[in-house]
């Protein structure tokens, strides 16, 4: 069983100009919509996928939580978004009112950091309604958007709001391992293991040593489709050489435990 952490979908209509307009230097693999993410999954032999919708302002909040809110639950889970410029009723509401089960948090291209009052604000009550959250850490962007997800921002917020069910994207710190190891690596978060182009370019007794640092059993596989090809980020962790258990954890089990999700029969 494998499932997939870190899909980015936009409806098809506007999916070419976003990716277009990405200012992280990164060229898209795959179109970003919902058809082309199933046909990849088919592809590379994924049985289920988080899909995840941000909205970047407030007011497109509504509209980006009832995109994502009509996905294929059979094959995909809906992460949706919530915004500091609305209240935190009104992000809830966006929520539930869509049937979102979770949440995808995103420093570079929203106004949201992880010191913010705002932000601690709206995550403290997704801990109290146990929704989770996936979440970019580390870099990526300018020097103002790499600050709002900095690890060690991260490890404050999470002593913080220790009962948040978070999921800290590209090993804890995108670009800045180092950080990563030092401020997220063992805090009371889920690492997941996606870094475009591809995790292949990390040395692999170093991703082994975090793996086993913060525990195999708290490690997710995700690959940021479309701006990485899964089966290739799949064959990277098959590559690293780590016991069965670990590895069937990292590439499934750990994500269904942690989500609580109900896995069609027959995966």
């Amino acid at each position: 069983m494998i499932v997939d952490a870190h899909c980015h979908v936009w409806p098809d209509a506007i999916a070419r100009q976003v990716l277009a307009q990405r200012p992280v230097g990164l060229d898209s693999v795959h179109d970003g919509t919902l058809d082309g993410l199933r046909r990849t999954m088919d592809a590379a032999g994924i049985d289920m996928a988080l899909t995840l919708a941000v909205a970047n302002t407030g007011k497109t909040v509504a509209r980006t939580n009832e995109f994502i809110g009509r996905v294929d639950r059979s094959r995909f889970v809906p992460f949706g978004t919530v915004h500091p410029d609305l209240t935190v009723d009104q992000n809830l509401a966006a929520l539930h009112e869509n049937g979102v089960v979770g949440v995808k948090l995103h420093t570079l291209f929203q106004s949201v950091a992880f010191a913010d009052e705002r932000t601690r604000e709206i995550l403290t009550a997704l801990a109290e309604h146990d929704i989770p959250v996936l979440a970019h850490v580390g870099s990526g962007g300018e020097a103002q958007q790499n600050e709002r997800g900095a690890p060690r921002s991260l490890n404050a917020m999470m002593h913080a709001i220790p009962d948040l069910r978070l999921i800290a994207a590209h090993y804890g710190g995108y670009e800045v391992l180092d950080e990563a190891e030092k401020w997220s690596v063992g805090i009371n978060v889920h690492l997941e293991t996606s870094w475009p182009p591809s995790m292949g370019v990390l040395e692999p007794d170093r991703v082994r040593s975090i793996i086993r640092r913060h525990g195999a059993d708290r490690v997710v596989y995700g690959s940021d489709w479309p701006m990485t090809d899964p089966a290739s980020e799949i064959a990277a962790i098959r590559a690293l050489g780590l016991e069965p258990d670990e590895e069937a954890g990292i590439l499934g089990d750990n994500l269904v435990r942690l989500l609580r999700l109900d896995m069609p029969t027959g995966s």
